[in-house]
């Protein structure tokens, strides 16, 4: 039996797992049923939908920034199941708010003075959610699983929660957003029975007060995590990773509309084809280190990852324009080039899992169990900075007329940054092996 066939069916793992894909089904059935609407439905502007599209990505992103350091001061010092019970019934209430939005949005009231102002506002809190439920789902896993399955369970949330942003990314293009609307409140309440489920994890070390000052906690939670030179690398390598997914898929949905002419349906695929890559990069690279955490591969990973991106970039140059309509799926996969864009942008993902599970999982393996979720908050608030920054650089992009392919170059030359910390990771975990 493998060990992945092993946590399943384990009750330390799948009710944390189940909870875990269903919010990030939820999240992106959500997000992705917004953000396709106003491109496709409200906008007819490239400039305004990439706008749109990045300033949803900013406020989702936002509370990771602003509260990550609470997050995982609490999650260190309090019952980890028990946060989750709170987060997750909260969730109900958030998609209440979000699918009122999508209803009336549907319904043509108001759209842009009450609906997305509502979407939005739901947005941000499902950043919250997320903020403190983040920590959790990493730090937990060295709590109730055994040294050698902690690689597999990063590997399996990884995987898994792609798995959901697959699924809730598909659901997003094909179905009508009142159904949308009905499908967030329902997950919801599924992922709170779910959270119930899993068992106590209480806190490895003495409860200490907690620092409600996002600013002084967040500073001060970064200097301590990072003083460790690997957990600094570490950490700016998935940083680094985070920024160029963020550019890549603020641009997806008006790549799709006005570089490629295609429907929404489309985009939803090209979203669909980048998680399954990185479900795929994230199963691999276990099967490659044999279970042991390394950063051997992160380099090699992700300047692959900058290669496809190339690629990518150079199809979607070519791509030859049309007069009028949008192609639909059926349509779309017929083009010339069609094969060459989606194969360009699967290598683009699996790189990239490849690339960062890794990370993740000595992110949570080399720290002392009392400091994990800790640490994980630490690596949250600086990857929703850098996301940040890569959102604002997409907006201002867009604001100064780049071309929408011409920005994916900017996902290239990211990827090199993160190759270099990763290779710096290499050898810093070789020098402390005595290499």
């Amino acid at each position: 039996m493998t060990t992945s066939t092993h946590l399943v069916r384990q009750r330390r793992f799948l009710p944390l797992f189940i909870t875990q894909l269903l919010g990030a089904f939820n999240d992106n059935l959500f997000k992705n049923a917004m953000v396709l609407f106003v491109v496709y439905s409200v906008y007819n502007s490239e400039a305004a939908e990439g706008k749109f599209s990045a300033i949803a990505s900013t406020v989702f992103i936002i509370p990771f920034f602003l509260l990550s350091s609470l997050a995982g001061q609490l999650a260190d010092m309090r019952d980890k199941a028990k946060i989750i019970r709170i987060v997750k019934f909260c969730e109900i209430l958030i998609m209440l708010v979000g699918g009122a939005g999508l209803f009336l949005a549907w319904k043509g009231y108001e759209t842009t003075a009450i609906a997305i102002p509502l979407m939005l506002v739901a947005l941000f809190a499902m950043g919250v959610h997320s903020t403190f439920f983040g920590p959790i789902k990493y730090a937990i896993l060295p709590q109730h699983l055994k040294s050698e399955e902690v690689l597999a369970g990063t590997g399996m949330v990884e995987a898994g929660t792609y798995i959901a942003i697959l699924t809730g990314t598909i659901l997003a293009g094909w179905i009508d957003v009142e159904w949308a609307a009905l499908g967030v409140v329902l997950t919801a309440i599924i992922g709170y029975i779910a959270g119930r489920q899993v068992p106590p994890a209480p806190p490895q070390s003495e409860p200490e007060p907690l620092d409600y000052n996002f600013v002084r906690s967040s500073f001060h939670l970064i200097r301590q995590t990072t003083s460790d030179a690997r957990v600094f690398e570490a950490i700016m390598a998935i940083s680094f990773f985070w920024a160029v997914g963020t550019v890549l898929f603020i641009q997806f949905p008006p790549l799709a509309k006005n570089v490629l002419h295609a429907s929404k349906e489309v985009a939803s695929l090209f979203l669909v084809i980048f998680s399954v890559g990185i479900a795929i990069g994230s199963v691999s690279i276990n099967a490659l280190l044999k279970g042991t955490v390394s950063a051997r591969w992160s380099a090699p990973s992700v300047i692959m990852m900058g290669v496809f991106v190339v690629a990518f970039y150079l199809v979607c140059r070519a791509w030859p324009p049309m007069e009028d309509g949008l192609l639909d799926v059926s349509a779309f996969i017929v083009r010339p080039l069609a094969v060459p864009l989606l194969l360009s942008l699967l290598g683009i993902a699996i790189a990239g899992g490849m690339f960062v599970v890794p990370l993740y999982a000595f992110l949570t393996t080399f720290v002392e169990k009392s400091q994990t979720a800790r640490t994980i908050a630490a690596n949250n608030i600086v990857n929703s900075g850098a996301m940040v920054i890569g959102s604002l650089v997409a907006m201002a992009l867009s604001a100064f007329g780049l071309p929408l392919q011409e920005q994916v170059l900017l996902s290239a030359a990211m990827c090199v940054i993160s190759a270099l910390l990763g290779a710096q990771l290499y050898r810093s975990e070789r020098a402390a092996r005595g290499e």
